[in-house]
């Protein structure tokens, strides 16, 4: 297995040609959902086979150092299309988003990134995972996407296409819709019919797979969704779709490689219409995978805001502009793209919404520095800063000293060079005191202009059960 975190031999450090910026670009963003840092052939996987996301690598730049808005899937959607950090939103406390009610979602009149895209004269489409609220209340539609065709819910089976509450739950606009299929084609399907569409205006594309979230089904296993429909009909599994009693590595493999066939077919449409030179695309995860995926040598996962968590394989393409077989470890974050994405299209954020992100495409396409910036995290358990090459992370989980050692709750705070330990398991704040306390005052600032978290969330340490004996568990 390769060193992900290193060039490859066909790589080399990211320069700008300094094509300058062009008519305003296609923009295709494409979202796996809890896919892990190296379960991709271009971050070093040598059991899944994922050749079209690596063309998009190849064709443009790798990055090393690029980060989810937050460990939980519906945050992250609120940092993209908002462009802001999901704190400032009451949708983005609940990690991950599961409260079906008129509060939980992108409110009305808030300015989003298709919106903002449609204003700028865009044609906006969404295919896929939404997980930002539920009708009757919220909907792509409603949030600037004039097309849209997927599910609301933060999970679907593939073939029964039903959500969490084992109800249906595919839409075509907000008109639900029954149809057969495996539920990762579909989605890439409508992708590349909407690709090829005569049109004059730019479009923006958001391609958001349930790839590789559980339930654990690839394209032969309709009868463990139709197993998965009978248990939530019947009762007799709290949550069926969890799918807890399935899965293998090797199944994992299949739903990761039928997203990247998916992709392939969006790249062939973008060659087929002859629009790809121009078209900026991105592929990346909603944050760090969980229970098959891997995410070495990164520690965490899914829910943590340890590198595990919020490191994501990130590549994207644009041939008009950048430059192939590049790969860069300058850090970023989600909120960031948002920002890119309206400065690529010739336009901006609402002056009553400021953005969290920084535009990139300066450094991409003019050969301006690269935006030195804080990249911040907070979830109702814990908090991360980076700056530079520090991370600033605390912790009121329960933790071990060391190991298999016996955890305890505390206010934990830690300092790490993530860019030579990305385990984080050197602890350098007594050599960097002055680093520890600007990082966390920074911190402290940002949390003070986000919503709080209400008492009763479930994800605060002190609502965790502190009755059970301080056991170990393994590291």
């Amino acid at each position: 297995m390769a060193d992900a975190l290193l060039p490859s031999a066909h790589e080399t450090p990211f320069a700008c040609r300094q094509a300058g910026r062009t008519s305003p670009p296609n923009l295709v963003f494409i979202l796996a959902d809890d896919l892990g840092w190296a379960d991709l052939g271009c971050y070093g996987s040598d059991a899944i086979r994922t050749p079209n996301i690596d063309r998009i690598a190849a064709e443009g730049v790798r990055f090393t150092h690029a980060y989810a808005g937050s460990s939980w899937c519906s945050p992250t959607r609120f940092s993209l299309y908002t462009g802001r950090n999901p704190g400032r939103l009451e949708c983005g406390l609940e990690e991950p988003l599961r409260t079906r009610s008129e509060r939980n979602g992108i409110p009305a009149g808030h300015p989003t990134l298709p919106s903002l895209l449609v204003e700028a004269g865009y044609e906006t489409a969404m295919f896929g995972k939404w997980h930002c609220g539920w009708l009757p209340w919220f909907s792509p539609v409603r949030a600037g996407f004039q097309t849209f065709f997927g599910n609301l819910d933060g999970a679907m089976d593939y073939f029964e296409h039903i959500g969490t509450l084992g109800e249906p739950d595919l839409y075509e606009g907000e008109t639900p819709v029954e149809l057969t299929g495996y539920y990762t084609d579909m989605i890439s399907e409508r992708a590349a019919e909407f690709i090829e569409r005569e049109r004059r205006a730019p479009f923006h594309l958001q391609l958001n797979y349930t790839a590789p979230h559980w339930p654990w089904e690839g394209r032969g296993d309709a009868e463990t969704g139709a197993r998965i429909r009978a248990d939530h009909e019947s009762g007799r599994t709290m949550m069926p779709i969890l799918h807890m009693d399935g899965g293998s590595l090797a199944k994992y493999a299949e739903l990761v490689e039928a997203m990247d066939d998916g992709i392939g077919l969006v790249l062939d449409a973008l060659d087929r219409s002859g629009r790809a030179e121009n078209t900026l695309i991105v592929f990346c995860s909603d944050n760090g995978g969980e229970r098959w995926s891997k995410n070495w040598p990164f520690v965490g996962e899914k829910g943590d805001l340890t590198e595990g968590g919020i490191r994501v394989p990130f590549v994207l393409r644009w041939p008009a502009a950048v430059a192939s077989g590049q790969w860069s470890d300058a850090p970023n974050i989600t909120m960031d793209w948002t920002a890119t994405f309206l400065d690529a299209a010739g336009t901006g954020p609402h002056p009553d919404y400021p953005l969290d992100g920084v535009s990139l495409l300066p450094w991409l396409v003019e050969g301006a520095d690269y935006p030195d910036h804080d990249l911040f995290w907070r979830i109702s358990s814990q908090g991360a800063l980076r700056r530079g090459r520090f991370k600033y992370f605390r912790d009121r989980r329960d933790r071990a000293i060391l190991g298999n050692w016996p955890r305890a709750f505390g206010n934990y705070e830690f300092l790490y060079d993530v860019t030579v330990d990305g385990r984080e398991a050197a602890n350098v704040a007594r050599w960097h005191p002055d680093v520890l306390a600007e990082l966390r005052a920074e911190w402290e600032r940002v949390e003070a202009t986000l919503l709080p978290y209400p008492p009763e969330h479930r994800g605060r340490p002190e609502n965790v059960a502190k009755s059970r004996p301080l056991v170990s568990q393994p590291d």
